[in-house]
């Protein structure tokens, strides 16, 4: 039989008997997280765009609030999918079509999740220089009426620089504000990338788990080919053996029956 004649054969058992179909939650499942991959690829994409404005005149707030949108949005998806690709690649007793698209799913997911944390890190050190240059713009502001305050001798003009001075200090108030805000954006994408160096370390430990096993599978299977070869080189052997024998009995027989005869022969005739 014909590897096509067994492809179609295999096939029409498929469609015959319902327990060669694919699992149902098998299919639901891989089938989400696909779409799930799919957005937070788009996520990246939009992330890499708005991080890249940072630090630059296109920098607003209104950029800082989208990149941090979509930080919480990508990295509390990236940990739900995770834990879907965790859990697909224990999924048990799978077909090779199955097999095929767990290999693609933690390829993809370590894929778009390396890519999610290299943009964390961007925005990180986007972060942390916008903050160190905010507060170096307080320190020399601060310095500069220090020294305004040392230069003045009359009551009037002390009053003036007060009075000049508590204008601009809502100003100030609010830079430490948005300074302390960004400190704290910057403590949880430290944080987020943390704990998604935990999730990616997870899926890669299971993916190279899975492959342990199936080198052994594949080990095992080699041996049992090289057995099959062995035990049928063997099978020859005693098969060659064994006609060489029916040859050489043959032969012995066909001696004692020319004897015989002639044997028969000579006392007929004598």
């Amino acid at each position: 039989m014909s590897f096509d004649q067994l492809s179609s054969l295999e096939a029409g058992r498929r469609r015959g008997n319902p327990s060669y179909a694919d699992d149902p939650d098998f299919q639901r499942l891989s089938q989400d997280l696909m779409n799930r991959l799919f957005k937070l690829n788009g996520n990246n994409q939009r992330l890499s765009g708005e991080i890249g404005h940072l630090g630059t005149r296109r920098d607003t707030p209104r950029v800082r609030e989208r990149v941090h949108e979509l930080l919480e949005e990508s990295r509390d998806m990236f940990k739900e999918v995770g834990e879907g690709v965790k859990k697909i690649q224990t999924w048990e007793d799978v077909t090779p079509t199955q097999k095929y698209m767990q290999q693609k799913l933690s390829r993809e997911f370590q894929t778009s999740l390396s890519e999610f944390q290299n943009l964390q890190r961007q925005a990180l050190e986007k972060e942390k220089t916008s903050v160190a240059a905010a507060r170096a713009a307080i320190g020399a502001e601060g310095g500069a009426a220090a020294g305004e305050e040392g230069g003045a001798t009359s009551p009037q003009l002390l009053q003036q620089q007060e009075l000049a001075r508590l204008a601009p200090q809502d100003e100030v108030d609010f830079q430490d504000a948005l300074i302390i805000e960004r400190e704290e954006e910057i403590r949880n994408i430290e944080q987020g990338v943390g704990d998604l160096n935990v999730l990616f370390q997870q899926v890669a430990q299971i993916v190279t788990e899975q492959g342990a096993v199936l080198d052994t599978i594949a080990n095992n299977v080699e041996n049992v080919r090289d057995d099959t070869h062995g035990a049928d080189r063997e099978l020859r052997s005693a098969a060659r053996y064994q006609k060489n024998a029916r040859s050489k009995a043959c032969c012995l027989l066909l001696i004692l029956a020319v004897i015989l005869t002639i044997v028969l022969l000579a006392v007929f005739l004598g």
